[in-house]
């Protein structure tokens, strides 16, 4: 048995999940027909009224909800409460096309902090622990998720946000924090730091929750060792809340999905098709308790499995894998499907740091896949036949996992931007090469 934030939901028995389930999508679906345009002739088109949907079996008969959606409606076709009742907005840190902005209710934002509380307990926060949180605050969802739930835990707070790299190192010493939490990438870049300053024995850090970007389970033991902590997977999306849509337990085999409020499926992503535990497509939810911007059937673009089987941990709700990629990032690089996760695994198996940059080109109608790959200060070297060898060595491991040939380019450390928010691991410059 583990630590439970609120065990009588995240132990309930199925049949208790699903009756919370099915009270709540029965509500939201009457809510969202009332109140948003776009959803009420979708299901009057569909020949579906709101009494139709008597259970989560009937799911399926509900339209889907996709990012164009979400633009096509910026920024309040898709509210389903009065403005005067909405009291924060957060918005999405992509960049293409028109932002994508969320709103909150209080009631919202309290049901939120009551999930990533759920995550912070689960990697075994208490009132005790110093929560040092180092993901953006602003728009960005990720350091007003994991602060709020830090204060529904009663944790000692410290709201970092990202960058600074002193001041952050200063305050983990000074202040003994004991929880990370940041994107993988930043932690990956911290650790590099504390350790070029000599400062690991005097790092209090015990576990890390680390979401917001794909990140591999090489990437994990890396920053488990350099850190001397436990890492945890946390996952999230701005539409549907922000971090703690779902979270990795002790047991670490999947993250936990928040049943009481999101409804997972998996779908074949080309036909839309809900596909059976354990086989693998795009990640689908439904937002069951929230007011001011509850999507139905939004399609993630993540693509993973889910599982029912019993947890060690005593927790009964879903668990979904990391995401494995995503439909819509995957590069099809000469007619093979190609997911940076992959690079970044061969990389992490023959001793490189997690910094590189997929250079994508096509030139003479021909794709040329480049992978930019920093060497570790140990690696480094001035002996030009050292670097072709080594170069030469990952071209094959990376030939093996793809299927593709790849030109390798290692760079000298530290000349591969770091990033404060998300890694900008793909640049695809081929439509600039097309006509």
């Amino acid at each position: 048995m583990g630590n439970y934030f609120q065990p009588e939901i995240e132990c309930a028995s199925r049949e208790e999940i699903r009756a919370i389930q099915n009270e709540r999508l029965v509500k939201q679906v009457k809510h969202v027909y009332d109140n948003v345009p776009m959803y009420r002739e979708r299901m009057d088109e569909m020949g579906i009224k709101p009494e139709d949907i008597k259970s989560v079996d009937d799911l399926h008969k509900l339209p889907f909800t996709t990012k164009d959606d979400l633009r096509d409606q910026y920024p309040y076709g898709l509210l389903a409460k009065p403005l005067e009742e909405c009291v924060r907005i957060q918005s999405t840190s992509g960049t293409t096309g028109r932002r994508v902005v969320a709103f909150y209710t209080q009631h919202d934002i309290d049901l939120w902090d009551e999930c990533c509380a759920r995550a912070i307990v689960a990697v075994g926060g208490t009132k005790e622990d110093v929560v040092h949180v180092s993901y953006g605050y602003g728009l960005f969802t990720g350091g007003s998720g994991l602060n709020g739930g830090s204060h529904k835990v009663g944790s000692l707070t410290l709201p970092m946000s990202s960058g600074n790299t002193d001041r952050q190192i200063q305050f983990m010493t000074d202040l003994g924090s004991t929880i990370l939490c940041c994107t993988p990438s930043y932690a990956a870049y911290l650790a590099e730091s504390i350790n070029e300053r000599g400062l690991r024995d005097q790092i209090h850090l015990k576990a890390g929750i680390f979401g917001a970007e794909a990140w591999t389970e090489e990437m994990r033991h890396d920053i488990e060792d350099k850190l001397g902590i436990k890492a945890y997977d946390i996952y999230g999306l701005t539409e549907i809340s922000g971090p703690g849509v779902s979270f990795e337990c002790e047991a670490q085999t999947g993250m936990h999905v928040n049943e009481d409020h999101f409804i997972p499926e998996v779908i074949n992503p080309v036909t839309g098709e809900v596909l059976p535990d354990g086989e693998k497509g795009e990640l689908v939810f439904t937002s069951i308790s929230k007011e001011a911007f509850p999507l139905l059937r939004y399609r993630t673009r993540d693509i993973c499995i889910l599982s029912h089987e019993k947890c060690p941990c005593g927790r009964t709700h879903v668990k979904m894998t990391k995401p494995l990629g995503r439909s819509d990032d995957m590069l099809i690089v000469k007619g093979v499907n190609v997911f940076p996760s992959q690079i970044e695994t061969v990389l992490l198996n023959k001793g490189y740091a997690a910094n590189y940059q997929i250079i994508v080109t096509r030139v003479n109608n021909s794709d040329n896949l480049e992978v930019q790959v920093e060497m570790t200060p140990e690696m480094f070297s001035d002996n030009v036949s050292d670097i072709t060898a080594k170069e030469k060595e990952l071209v094959a491991a990376l030939k093996a996992m793809l299927g593709i040939y790849a030109d390798v380019k290692l760079v000298a450390p530290k000349t591969i931007t770091r990033s404060e928010g998300k890694a900008v691991r793909v640049i695809d410059k081929r439509n600039l090469y097309q006509n």
